[in-house]
């Protein structure tokens, strides 16, 4: 695993991180849902809204790349 490698691993890891935590305790304090049903709400949302991020190879060397769902293509980090 190369260093872009694993800074892509851990940007995608880190947001997604952030983003379960986050959709966790809005779950918990303000719907009705109790049980597993809050991690996995959370999960599955967490999923849907991180944004994911890969390492290139290209001509001019490795390039880091991110998508998301509310930018409109693919942007170079």
């Amino acid at each position: 695993m190369t260093k872009l490698q694993l800074r892509a691993f851990m940007y995608q890891l880190g947001s997604f991180a952030i983003l379960f935590i986050a959709f966790r305790y809005l779950i918990h304090n303000y719907t009705n849902l109790t049980g597993l049903f809050i991690p996995f709400t959370a999960f599955v949302v967490g999923t849907i809204l991180s944004p994911k991020f890969q390492s290139v190879k290209t001509k001019d060397g490795e390039k880091l790349f991110m998508s998301w769902l509310f930018i409109k293509g693919i942007k170079e980090l």
